[in-house]
């Protein structure tokens, strides 16, 4: 009776920590907390275009989706539109700070055109 307690409570433990370490490394959870500590984080899944990307810069919060097309090799992203989460949290940010996001972005996908949403696109057309 005691051996199936303790197994009990060693597959208790088990699951426990496995939950834990499986929290800590969630991407999800490392997007919000960069979120909440005005980061930068960009959270892609780049096997399924089909998924958003998600990144966050300086507390404010953007998703991007992603279009496929052709280019001279394979089909690939050509296409990302970028819209904010939130148009409050864009207070304080500035030109250059879109330019870093869309650095950013072409790193990951240098054969995409980085389509901004409002009120973002205002702000590009202005300054191009």
């Amino acid at each position: 009776m005691t051996l199936l307690l303790q197994l009990f409570v060693l597959a208790a433990l088990i699951i426990l920590v496995y939950t834990i370490v499986r929290y800590l490394r969630s991407p999800l959870r490392k997007l919000e907390q960069a979120q909440n500590d005005n980061q930068y984080f960009l959270y892609d899944d780049r096997e399924h275009v089909r998924k958003n990307l998600f990144l966050t810069y300086k507390g404010a919060m953007f998703e991007g989706e992603k279009h496929v097309g052709s280019t001279d090799r394979s089909f690939e992203v050509v296409r990302i539109s970028v819209r904010p989460k939130r148009t409050d949290k864009l207070e304080g940010l500035e030109y250059d700070d879109f330019m870093f996001i869309e650095k950013e972005i072409k790193d990951h996908y240098p054969h995409a055109s980085i389509d901004w949403k409002s009120p973002v696109n205002e702000l590009m057309k202005k300054r191009k």
